[in-house]
């Protein structure tokens, strides 16, 4: 590696480095996006996701390239996010842990074609429209066909610096 690619590298980390900090200090939503695949549910834990449209109602979510649910989604696929409320920490670490049978032992069923965890803040389910590539992620955009909130949880889990919480 020449100096100066070094220099560039070197460089790229610190600012790596600067820009994880300084992320870790946004709030951000909860939620487990999900897929069915020949009847049988898959979900991760995202915190990448938001409203994109009101016009036609549309919402973006960013899955790491490397997931094993982005690939399961397809343009057309049906996808569900469940936001998840306050004290849903675990949940939200089972979904984040690779292997095993994340739905084991959770309440869940299929709701307008995507499976839905019985408890959760508030409920999503699109349609994907289009797959974008951005950096080591993909942004997947997708068109609203249900939404709801939950009154039974108020609150919802939060991730900030680091660490599971709310908004009060």
């Amino acid at each position: 590696m020449a100096p100066a690619d070094h220099l560039a590298a070197s460089a790229l980390d610190d600012v790596q480095h600067a820009f994880r900090a300084a992320m870790s200090h946004v709030a951000a939503a909860v939620s487990v996006v999900t897929v069915l695949e020949d009847g049988v549910p898959h979900g991760t834990t995202v915190s990448a996701f938001m409203s994109l449209s009101m016009e036609p109602p549309m919402m973006l979510v960013s899955l790491d390239a490397r997931s094993s649910l982005l690939t399961r989604v397809r343009l057309g696929s049906r996808v569900g996010v469940n936001v998840l409320a306050d004290g849903q920490s675990p949940v939200a670490t089972r979904f984040a842990t690779k292997g095993g049978d994340r739905f084991a032992e959770l309440a869940w069923q299929v709701e307008d074609g995507a499976p839905a965890l019985r408890e959760r803040h508030a409920w999503v389910a699109l349609d994907v429209d289009r797959l974008v590539p951005a950096g080591d992620h993909v942004l997947v955009l997708g068109h609203v066909r249900a939404a709801e909130t939950g009154t039974a949880h108020p609150r919802p889990l939060t991730y900030w610096r680091r660490a599971f919480g709310t908004h009060s």
